[in-house]
């Protein structure tokens, strides 16, 4: 078989094993919490800057629209999970953060997400790890040259 093929299957296989990983998760935070995984990752997001972000923010770093984030923030907002701040000297500008019942929630849902993935990733060993690792490593390398 060619090398183009061969190119074309690994990215079959990454694909299939992503989307399973993530349908599972999906599935998961739907079932245990009511949650979807775009919510997880804003609330994520927003986790690893206690001092806010701007809405163009969240999306450049999660790479959706800032239509996605809005409508995922108003929900987090009524929920009582986030809260938008005013941003000084810039009226038309908001920082958005979790609340404490959002950094809660989220402490609650991250460490059930750990949990998943260390079970769904189970089947491999500390030698399998280490090599995905290093190969996918040179797989970026590769794509950001």
């Amino acid at each position: 078989m060619s090398l183009s093929k061969e190119r074309l299957r690994l990215w079959l296989k990454l694909l299939k094993a992503s989307s399973t990983l993530e349908d599972e998760l999906r599935r998961r935070l739907r079932s245990e919490f009511g949650s979807t995984l775009p919510r997880f990752d804003v609330m994520s997001a927003l986790s690893r800057s206690p001092d806010g972000l701007r809405m163009s923010q969240i999306s450049e770093m999660l790479r959706v629209s800032n239509g996605n984030v809005t409508g995922i923030v108003d929900k987090l907002s009524d929920e009582g999970l986030a809260q938008r701040v005013a941003v000084p000297g810039d009226r038309r500008a908001s920082l958005v953060m979790l609340t404490d019942k959002g950094k809660s929630a989220f402490a609650e849902h991250a460490a059930a997400h750990e949990a998943w993935i260390d079970d769904l990733l189970g089947g491999l060993n500390q030698d399998d790890i280490e090599g995905m690792q290093a190969r996918l490593d040179r797989l970026l390398d590769t794509l950001e040259d």
